[in-house]
């Protein structure tokens, strides 16, 4: 069975009831799919940063209905990782380095709308689930 990793803009557009991210979810099990610790970080920022409590609410309770991978023990994949993007000058937020290394790590496909940045780090099979 196909594993998932779910990016920060995914949950967000999921959130905001946007591109049937509910139904493509459904579609692949959602206990086929997991977030990042990175993830739930810039979550609840996001929603901290909102001062609404509403979204605070919403954040933590979609947090829950996932499984959370941690990002405990990839700190050398990551080293790595931007290494090799530093020396090929072809950098990419660190946040979105650590996702991805978690989705190599723990054998994820990852799910992102940002195809440009996650191309970068080698082997990292990716999906697209937005269509605008």
């Amino acid at each position: 069975m196909k594993k998932y990793l779910l990016d920060t803009n995914i949950c967000i557009f999921y959130l905001k009831g946007m591109y049937e991210l509910n139904k493509k979810i459904e579609k692949v099990g959602q206990k086929n799919c997991f977030i990042s610790e990175i993830t739930v970080a810039e979550l609840l920022y996001g929603a901290y940063h909102s001062k609404s409590k509403k979204h605070i609410s919403e954040a933590r309770q979609f947090i829950e209905e996932f499984t959370v991978i941690p990002f405990a023990g990839l700190a050398d994949d990551f080293a790595k990782q931007k290494d090799m993007l530093t020396d090929k000058g072809q950098m990419i937020d660190d946040f979105d380095i650590m996702i991805g290394v978690s989705a190599l790590k723990h054998g994820c496909i990852m799910v992102t709308e940002n195809i440009k940045h996650f191309s970068r780090i080698d082997s990292l099979d990716i999906e697209n689930w937005i269509n605008r």
